[in-house]
């Protein structure tokens, strides 16, 4: 069997295993979200504009160049796979890049007046590179929502050479967390779903 060939379907296995258990936790809501994963001959396999991500199909699931183009015109992939390409741009060495939209992420990005949200001293911050004690925090950016993602885009760009961790938020929207693999992108989302909800719950317990 072809190689690229074998590529693309293990990567639509991953994609579709993905967003089961996104849908599973409640973060990718109605057609919510995008799930994409790089493959070795440098296309990019992300999911079709409009798919719910707890019901996808293998057709759901098409290829991109790192522009965002479909190589077949007549798909439409997300509107958000700009964001994508820059993530695979930035770091050749991620695999796979998931975005969800969870209500923690969402309420807490509305709450927050600052530019990024700090999580301290939780031992599930060990699930971001380079972090080997609870002892320590991370400040996870975030952004303005806009519908405009190419603009979008620029305003998130100056921020991948200032040590952002494996992940930013978008105000009002969601999460984009990023892996060299898919094993290693959804562990980092459900690690950073997982903070969020805490930090929210404590707002709670604080109000």
């Amino acid at each position: 069997m072809d190689q690229t060939v074998t590529d693309f379907a293990r990567a639509v296995q991953d994609i579709l295993f993905a967003g089961q258990r996104m849908d599973q936790r409640g973060w990718v809501p109605a057609t919510a979200g995008n799930i994409s994963r790089k493959l070795a001959d440098g296309r990019m396999a992300i999911t079709r504009s409009g798919c719910h991500k707890g019901f996808l199909q293998a057709a759901d699931v098409i290829t991109v160049d790192m522009q965002g183009k479909p190589h077949s015109p007549e798909n439409r992939p997300s509107a958000e796979t700009l964001l994508h390409c820059q993530i695979y741009r930035h770091f050749p060495h991620v695999g796979a890049v998931l975005h969800g939209h969870s209500v923690a992420s969402t309420v807490l990005s509305m709450e927050e007046e600052t530019a990024v949200l700090t999580l301290a001293d939780y031992e599930v911050l060990k699930v971001f590179e380079g972090q080997t004690t609870h002892e320590t925090s991370v400040q996870v950016p975030l952004f303005e929502n806009d519908q405009d993602i190419a603009r979008l885009a620029e305003v998130v760009e100056p921020f991948f050479g200032t040590g952002m961790p494996a992940g930013y938020i978008i105000r009002g929207h969601g999460v984009y967390v990023w892996g060299k693999d898919m094993p290693t992108a959804l562990a980092r989302l459900e690690g950073l779903e997982f903070l969020l909800a805490c930090a929210l719950e404590r707002r709670k317990l604080h109000a």
